[in-house]
Protein backbone atom coordinates (compact mmCIF):
# COMPACT_ATOMS: atom_id res chain seq x y z
CA UNK A 1 0.00 0.00 0.00
CA UNK A 2 2.67 2.05 0.92
CA UNK A 3 4.41 1.53 -2.49
CA UNK A 4 1.18 2.59 -4.29
CA UNK A 5 1.01 5.44 -2.54
CA UNK A 6 4.47 6.98 -3.36
CA UNK A 7 4.37 5.86 -7.03
CA UNK A 8 1.08 8.05 -6.93
CA UNK A 9 2.65 10.87 -5.51
CA UNK A 10 5.47 10.46 -7.84
CA UNK A 11 3.52 10.66 -11.08
CA UNK A 12 1.08 13.85 -10.00
CA UNK A 13 4.55 15.88 -8.58
CA UNK A 14 5.56 15.30 -11.98
CA UNK A 15 2.62 16.06 -13.77
CA UNK A 16 2.37 19.04 -11.63
CA UNK A 17 5.45 20.07 -11.91
CA UNK A 18 6.04 19.68 -15.62
CA UNK A 19 2.25 20.80 -16.63
CA UNK A 20 0.22 22.21 -13.72
CA UNK A 21 2.39 24.76 -12.67
CA UNK A 22 3.63 26.33 -15.38
CA UNK A 23 0.04 26.58 -16.72
CA UNK A 24 -1.38 27.38 -13.55
CA UNK A 25 1.96 30.71 -13.57
CA UNK A 26 -0.09 32.01 -16.81
CA UNK A 27 -3.93 31.74 -15.48
CA UNK A 28 -5.56 33.93 -12.89
CA UNK A 29 -5.40 30.77 -10.29
CA UNK A 30 -5.09 30.93 -6.97
CA UNK A 31 -0.80 30.83 -6.40
CA UNK A 32 0.81 30.23 -3.24
CA UNK A 33 4.71 32.03 -3.38
CA UNK A 34 7.35 30.32 -0.92
CA UNK A 35 11.08 30.89 -0.94
CA UNK A 36 12.70 27.64 -2.14
CA UNK A 37 14.57 26.03 0.76
CA UNK A 38 17.93 25.28 -1.02
CA UNK A 39 17.88 28.21 -3.90
CA UNK A 40 15.96 31.21 -1.77
CA UNK A 41 14.52 32.18 -5.06
CA UNK A 42 10.27 32.51 -5.15
CA UNK A 43 8.66 29.38 -6.10
CA UNK A 44 5.47 29.54 -7.15
CA UNK A 45 2.37 26.74 -6.78
CA UNK A 46 -1.16 26.64 -8.27
CA UNK A 47 -3.03 26.03 -5.36
CA UNK A 48 -6.62 25.91 -4.07
CA UNK A 49 -7.98 27.02 -1.19
CA UNK A 50 -10.66 29.95 0.59
CA UNK A 51 -10.23 33.00 2.21
CA UNK A 52 -11.86 32.87 5.84
CA UNK A 53 -11.64 36.03 7.48
CA UNK A 54 -8.30 37.36 7.37
CA UNK A 55 -6.97 33.33 6.91
CA UNK A 56 -6.20 31.44 3.95
CA UNK A 57 -6.96 27.90 4.20
CA UNK A 58 -5.62 25.09 1.84
CA UNK A 59 -4.94 21.40 1.97
CA UNK A 60 -1.89 19.76 0.33
CA UNK A 61 -2.44 16.73 -1.29
CA UNK A 62 0.73 15.27 -0.56
CA UNK A 63 1.39 16.47 2.90
CA UNK A 64 4.92 16.59 4.62
CA UNK A 65 5.73 15.53 0.89
CA UNK A 66 5.03 18.56 -0.98
CA UNK A 67 8.14 20.95 -2.46
CA UNK A 68 6.02 23.60 -1.25
CA UNK A 69 5.45 22.25 2.81
CA UNK A 70 9.11 21.71 3.00
CA UNK A 71 9.66 25.32 1.58
CA UNK A 72 6.67 26.56 4.33
CA UNK A 73 9.31 24.72 6.62
CA UNK A 74 12.34 26.23 6.32
CA UNK A 75 10.77 29.84 6.16
CA UNK A 76 6.77 30.15 6.81
CA UNK A 77 6.66 33.95 5.21
CA UNK A 78 4.68 32.96 2.13
CA UNK A 79 2.74 35.48 -0.10
CA UNK A 80 -1.10 34.30 -2.04
CA UNK A 81 -2.19 35.38 -4.77
CA UNK A 82 -6.24 35.75 -4.31
CA UNK A 83 -8.14 37.39 -7.20
CA UNK A 84 -5.43 38.78 -9.27
CA UNK A 85 -4.15 40.20 -6.03
CA UNK A 86 -0.92 39.26 -3.62
CA UNK A 87 -1.13 39.07 0.12
CA UNK A 88 1.73 38.35 2.63
CA UNK A 89 0.95 36.35 5.20
CA UNK A 90 2.58 33.36 7.44
CA UNK A 91 1.83 29.68 6.87
CA UNK A 92 0.80 27.52 9.38
CA UNK A 93 0.88 23.45 8.73
CA UNK A 94 -1.62 21.62 10.66
CA UNK A 95 -1.33 18.20 11.07
CA UNK A 96 -4.19 17.87 13.79
CA UNK A 97 -6.70 19.22 11.54
CA UNK A 98 -9.33 17.08 10.07
CA UNK A 99 -8.24 17.70 5.74
CA UNK A 100 -11.39 15.77 5.19
CA UNK A 101 -13.61 17.49 7.49
CA UNK A 102 -11.83 20.68 5.90
CA UNK A 103 -11.99 20.26 2.52
CA UNK A 104 -15.66 20.34 2.45
CA UNK A 105 -15.73 24.53 3.14
CA UNK A 106 -13.34 24.95 0.19
CA UNK A 107 -14.20 25.07 -2.93
CA UNK A 108 -15.89 21.42 -4.12
CA UNK A 109 -13.99 21.14 -7.56
CA UNK A 110 -10.57 22.27 -6.05
CA UNK A 111 -11.42 19.97 -3.24
CA UNK A 112 -12.90 16.94 -5.26
CA UNK A 113 -9.30 16.63 -7.12
CA UNK A 114 -7.33 16.57 -3.72
CA UNK A 115 -9.25 13.87 -2.65
CA UNK A 116 -8.76 11.84 -5.80
CA UNK A 117 -4.99 13.11 -5.82
CA UNK A 118 -3.84 12.82 -2.61
CA UNK A 119 -1.45 10.91 -1.01
CA UNK A 120 -1.31 12.03 2.77
CA UNK A 121 -3.28 15.50 3.35
CA UNK A 122 -2.52 18.11 5.20
CA UNK A 123 -4.33 21.27 6.40
CA UNK A 124 -2.06 24.47 6.21
CA UNK A 125 -3.77 27.87 7.06
CA UNK A 126 -2.09 31.64 6.15
CA UNK A 127 -2.39 34.30 8.74
CA UNK A 128 -2.48 37.30 5.78
CA UNK A 129 -1.14 40.35 6.91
Amino acid sequence: MAQLRDVKRQVVHRFQRLIANPLGRQLPLTMLETIGRKTGQPRRTAVGGKVIGNQFWMVSEHGEHSDYVYNIKANPAVRVRIGGQWRTGTAYLLPDDDPRQRLRDLPRVNSAAVRAIGSDLLTIRVDLD
